[in-house]
């Protein structure tokens, strides 16, 4: 199979069933991906398929096929990464990957209203919301550099 993981193309041997989440932590060895409840109700598995958040443990890996594949390892310092630590949004790490990849699929400055339906499959279990949200509401854009 193969497809573009965080970047980079990528080809891997795996059954086209097995669970696109195995195949990201077990084959790939990208572990940032967590498995909360392995039944797609926590959200703690999120990651972007073609820009959508998906639960990877319930998406067969044949649906990256060809797919553009983002774990949390692909975002690289991305100001919302910086936003949950210094605004509160990270406690014990479970939820916090696939909240910033559900929060990444909004775009910029989500509404309210858009943060709490676009993470509605977000569970948390140590924060509450007000600080996710938060947290997303205080990310800001990475500077662009300038050019000598």
């Amino acid at each position: 199979m193969r497809f573009t993981l965080n970047g980079k193309r990528t080809r891997v041997d795996v059954h086209p069933l097995a669970r696109l989440l195995d195949v990201l932590r077990e084959e790939l060895h990208l572990t940032g991906t967590k498995e909360g409840c392995g039944e797609g109700e926590c959200g703690a598995c999120t990651v972007l398929i073609d820009g959508h958040p998906v639960n990877a443990c319930l998406v067969p890996a044949a649906h990256a096929e060809g797919a553009e594949v983002t774990t949390i390892e692909g975002l690289r310092a991305h100001p919302l990464q910086h936003a949950f630590v210094e605004h509160g949004g990270a406690q014990c790490g479970i939820c916090t990957p696939g909240m910033i990849l559900a929060a990444v699929a909004l775009g910029p400055k989500p509404s309210r209203k858009a943060m709490q339906a676009g993470l509605a499959g977000n569970l948390c279990r140590c924060t509450g919301y007000s600080a996710i949200y938060r947290s997303i509401e205080k990310a800001r854009p990475a500077r662009k550099r300038k050019r000598r």
